[in-house]
């Protein structure tokens, strides 16, 4: 099982400073992210902008290690992960999915598979991300289940119908934003939200003070997300089941009220142990 380290400020020269001592042959890739880091946001005119600068960065490298996989391998194991997590808590045929950080669609093209034809949504601000999740649709011959996806300029989901989708679906998207775009986020996703659908994020956990790294890794305490939902007239809870998954990060669940949404389900056991201790994008 992943072991969450929620009490280390990774943001401190003195943490930065054990870490290098301790993996001395993952300072110069550091070196290098970091000044992509400078140099991108010098250029970039919000978050967003940045971010999509990053994704086009890694994208063009390899699609599977810009969104956090660093092998074949982990990429599949882990989407096969946050799949059995949903299709355990009730997600079927029926429901209207949207995917917001769809990616390549790593635990995408599962739920297309498993979705009735054109009921999955994928967004994701990176078009570049988006073509390689158009390789993955035909890579899995799953041209016929007629998904859509689409590149976004932010948050607000303002181009979609109101209570549409009874599953939203963000994974590895907000370990990677500022709270303002998290902000931004809750305050629209209640409006596409069908009666008794549901909002999955998983996030960086920390017990600590709240911080980041470069510009690229977020870590926020739980009542900080839960009390922003509220703040918006939506009901979070901290998913106690998704702690049991060898997964580095932890996840809320937001719905329209306290009776909203699936109870939680016992965690599927994951038999593929190149998830383990996998933090992703």
């Amino acid at each position: 099982m992943a072991s969450k380290n929620v009490t280390a400020n990774r943001a401190t020269l003195g943490h930065r400073v054990a870490y290098a001592l301790r993996h001395p042959g993952r300072v110069p890739r550091h070196l290098a992210r970091a000044t992509r880091d400078a140099w991108l946001h010098h250029r970039a005119s919000d978050h967003i902008a940045y971010y999509r600068a990053v994704m086009r960065h890694d994208t063009r490298a390899d699609p599977d290690a810009a969104v956090g996989s660093r092998n074949r391998e982990r990429w599949l194991a882990l989407g096969a992960m946050q799949f059995d997590y949903l299709l355990g808590h009730g997600l079927r045929p029926e429901h209207r999915m949207l995917e917001i950080g769809c990616g390549n669609l790593r635990a995408g093209w599962r739920f297309i598979r498993h979705l009735d034809p054109g009921h999955y949504y994928g967004v994701d601000i990176s078009p570049d991300i988006l073509m390689a999740a158009q390789d993955t649709l035909v890579e899995m011959g799953l041209q016929q289940r007629l998904p859509v996806l689409t590149p976004v300029r932010d948050l607000t989901l303002r181009f979609l119908p109101d209570a549409h989708f009874d599953v939203v679906h963000a994974h590895s998207v907000f370990s990677h934003s500022p709270l303002t775009v998290i902000d931004e986020c809750l305050a629209h996703v209640g409006r596409v939200l069908a009666p008794g659908g549901w909002f999955d994020f998983t996030f960086d956990r920390t017990e600590g003070e709240e911080h980041h790294v470069l510009r690229e890794d977020f870590y926020y305490r739980t009542e900080t997300l839960l009390a922003l939902a509220e703040k918006h007239g939506l009901t979070a809870r901290f998913m106690t089941d998704w702690e049991q998954l060898p997964h580095g990060q932890s996840k809320i669940r937001v719905s329209h009220g306290p009776d909203a949404g699936p109870p939680e389900a016992a965690a599927p056991e994951v038999a593929d142990a190149g998830v383990r201790e996998a933090r992703s994008r």
